[in-house]
């Protein structure tokens, strides 16, 4: 099948490779020219595991191939993506000029029948609009669907060659038979291909995700309630994730979610309540709750050090917003950072992958270690933010020796508080003991 992607970032790379990788014949289109030459020599703009092999092997085998000229891109397919950014406008609702631009460019080069297909995370009604804005420039017939992504970042190839599930919204059945066809690969174990009205696929999105951030902040607020009763959260998220009606997914306690998707689509969907009259009471304390979460691991720091922060020097690990990203949007790193720089501490930073990404967010603010350890020696604390695997288990030894104080404020509850406290460690993490090295 001829596809054509508009927008090469994370959705549509990802979109992109996964097709070509089965057969189709895909071009990816976007107005960057420096991603796209980036793009031909198999340069990502993006951090994500098993990502490159595919770019690159499907370039070499003719199968994908990148071009600004969105306009041939569309000329040249059956079936279109759109699959650009919807940043959060001033108030809080997805910016849709960037979806809707690219509408119009489809109408023009409507050079015969196709099917446009919403890729973007957008609010419910948006297909309507792109088939209105396509109808201005165009007499040819066309179908509009809705097929919102399900991806993580750092499993995202994974999740898409081997789904949970698709979600596509038809109003059609010639659209949902292209639809089938072009996700039968991809669905082969018997993993359910839903087809749904496009209304209700849209809100699909916005809803799993409101969803899974409401579990987030709902962990975290019975973490805090933890540490003042004197109980575990470890203990009681195995306790409540045991319970086949709940389940262990998102209810690992940390320093509240970040990234490019909970946050904007939270906001969203709480704006789209409100202006429907429909409000949404639980994702506005979602909201609120996950806001001052992201101040945790500050406000542990602040009462260690008793507030003396200014002049001290704060090593942190890990600034992307989860593990095997290079994504820092959001992120609660850089939020604890930030408050860290505000209060005249001296950071310095490290990351597996997302050095370059943070240094956009902070400059030269920071110093960038280019090793873990090299952030540690004579800093006062260490405060762990993402949980990249070569944190898991460091040479604790040496991370003491370096440190001026033995004090770990771990955000992603990675080590054994009795171990820690064995090892002459001051440790603070989520929802558990602090365990407090003997003088």
């Amino acid at each position: 099948m001829k596809v054509a992607i508009v927008g090469t970032g994370y959705v549509g790379l990802v979109l992109g490779a996964c097709l070509a990788e089965t057969g189709n014949e895909v071009v990816g289109a976007d107005v960057d020219a420096a991603k796209i030459d980036g793009l031909r020599q198999n340069r990502l703009p993006i951090y994500e595991p098993g990502l490159e092999p595919l770019v690159s092997r499907n370039q070499q085998e003719g199968r994908l191939r990148f071009t600004t000229d969105v306009g041939e891109a569309v000329e040249h397919a059956d079936v279109v993506f759109i699959a650009v950014g919807t940043p959060p406008d001033e108030d809080g609702s997805a910016d849709l000029r960037h979806v809707l631009s690219v509408a119009g460019t489809i109408g023009q080069h409507m050079n015969r029948p196709k099917v446009v297909i919403t890729k973007s995370t957008v609010p419910v009604g948006t297909a309507d609009r792109v088939r209105a804005e396509i109808s201005k420039h165009t007499s040819s017939p066309f179908h509009v669907c809705s097929n919102p992504e399900f991806l993580k970042e750092g499993a995202a190839v994974e999740d898409f060659m081997k789904p949970d599930r698709v979600v596509v919204g038809v109003d059609s059945d010639e659209a949902a038979r292209v639809l089938e066809d072009l996700y039968s690969p991809f669905v082969r174990t018997g993993n359910p291909l839903i087809f749904m009205d496009i209304a209700s696929a849209e809100m699909t999105k916005y809803a799993a995700n409101a969803m899974l951030a409401t579990r987030i902040s709902f962990m975290n607020q019975i973490a805090a309630l933890c540490e003042r009763v004197g109980a575990d959260v470890t203990l009681v998220r195995r306790g409540i994730g045991s319970d086949r009606r709940i389940g262990s997914a998102f209810l690992f306690p940390g320093p509240g979610y970040g990234g490019s998707c909970f946050p904007k689509d939270v906001r969203a969907l709480v704006l789209t309540g409100r202006e429907r009259g429909a409000p949404l009471d639980v994702l506005e304390a979602v909201e609120a709750a996950n806001a001052r979460q992201r101040t945790v691991l500050f406000d542990k720091l602040s009462r260690w050090l008793e507030g003396r922060l200014k002049g001290a020097a704060i090593a942190v690990w890990g600034l992307a917003f989860k593990a095997e990203t290079d994504d820092v949007r959001e992120s609660p790193a850089i939020v604890l950072v930030e408050a860290l720089l505000a209060a005249g501490a001296q950071v310095r930073v490290h990351d597996p992958a997302a050095t370059e990404t943070a240094r956009r967010a902070l400059g030269s603010r920071v110093t960038y270690a280019p090793h873990a350890y090299d952030a540690l020696d004579g800093a006062s604390a260490l405060v762990i933010v993402t949980e990249w695997r070569e944190y898991r288990n460091p040479d604790f030894d040496r991370i003491k020796r370096l440190l001026a104080r033995p004090l770990i404020v771990d955000g992603r509850n990675l080590y054994d508080p009795d171990r820690m406290e064995h090892l002459g460690f001051t440790y603070d993490s989520i929802g558990r003991r602090a365990a407090c090295a003997s003088s």
